[in-house]
């Protein structure tokens, strides 16, 4: 058996991505690890709901054994098996983020000797993770340029608080994946604004709409209003989405009971112009959670924004667990470029 390795918790960010890109990676590499001071970076420190349900998930596909799993749990042991496609389906059980539970379990399904099909229920539409429109828009399609094969069907909206949502992935397996480069964005292609509303009038969406409409030029059908029926409890969420030749972004602002329409409008009008005052294409989310498949892939490069402290904590969880070199090169515009020799 491999050495275990111990991971601080409570490096960099201290939070719940260096949870989650060590399952990912224990996985990958069948190395078991420690980790300790697990998001002691966070007002209330331990396992949550979302973390719990991710250890699991990453126990089911790698036949693990876990030690000292449980809500509020601050320091945790993982013995990875051999990774298993099939059918998998996992319950968050609150509005925990169901997008970071795939996460966890995506790289090593990738490449696992089966077909895969993976249903999580949980908060689809949580203002503090990619909601599922970034990940069917923006991380896949990134993640099949570098050859995997997987669909993403949203069955049900889980806004925060309420969550009760469901998406469902079908995954295909191949070998290994492919480098990629991203230099460039290429040329506009295309620009949408999505206004969706659960159990919510829809003049909020009309609204919102009616902001964006002013401070951007763009076509009328670039403005979509999108009325939720199966959503268990109210949610408004506005993106907008800036499609170009080579790489598309999706910002993102949610809708709160206290915050008027047009401050949600205003929140991602701000987002989308921050990135197109950019000469990058990688956006600074996305930069986040291509590094892991990178350095999977055996090489590749991008430029993006800036980079997170989520980023740079990913950068050293991953430098962990594979001898991999990723070097962060800034450029004078404020972009970094980002290779994985």
């Amino acid at each position: 058996m491999k050495d275990i390795l111990v991971i601080d918790g409570a490096h960099g960010e201290g939070g719940g991505q260096i949870l989650r890109s060590s399952l990912a990676l224990s996985l990958a590499t069948g190395t078991p690890f420690r980790l300790v001071n697990i998001r002691a970076g966070r007002a209330k420190p331990g396992l949550m709901r979302q973390h719990l349900t991710a250890i699991q998930a990453a126990a089911a596909i790698g036949s693990a054994q876990v030690d000292g799993a449980s809500i509020g749990a601050r320091d945790i042991t993982f013995y990875p098996g051999a990774v298993q496609g099939g059918a998998y389906h996992f319950a968050v059980g609150t509005a925990g983020s169901a997008t970071l539970v795939l996460q966890t379990i995506l790289p090593a399904l990738l490449t696992a000797q089966q077909r895969s099909t993976v249903v999580i229920e949980g908060g689809t539409h949580n203002p503090f993770a990619p909601p599922f429109d970034y990940l069917q828009r923006v991380f896949l399609p990134v993640m099949s340029r570098m050859g995997a094969c997987v669909s993403a069907t949203l069955d049900k909206y889980g806004f925060y608080p309420a969550g009760g949502g469901k998406f469902t992935i079908e995954i295909e397996p191949i070998k290994r994946l492919q480098p990629i480069h991203i230099p460039e964005r290429g040329q506009p292609v295309r620009r949408k604004v999505h206004s969706v509303v659960a159990h919510l009038t829809p003049s909020i969406a009309r609204r919102e709409l009616a902001i964006v409409r002013a401070k951007f030029s763009w076509p009328e059908e670039s403005f979509i209003i999108e009325e939720v029926a199966n959503s268990r409890g109210p949610g408004n969420l506005l993106f907008i989405e800036l499609e170009h030749e080579h790489i598309t972004e999706v910002v993102t602002a949610f809708g709160e009971q206290s915050i008027p329409a047009e401050a949600v409008a205003s929140e991602a009008v701000r987002l989308a112009r921050q990135y197109l005052s950019s000469t990058a294409p990688v956006g600074v989310y996305l930069a986040d959670q291509i590094l892991l498949p990178l350095a999977m892939a055996g090489g590749g490069s991008f430029r993006a924004q800036s980079l997170s402290r989520h980023a740079l904590t990913n950068i050293d969880i991953i430098r962990t667990f594979l001898p991999v070199q990723i070097d962060v090169q800034p450029e004078r515009n404020e972009c970094v470029v980002v290779i994985r020799e």
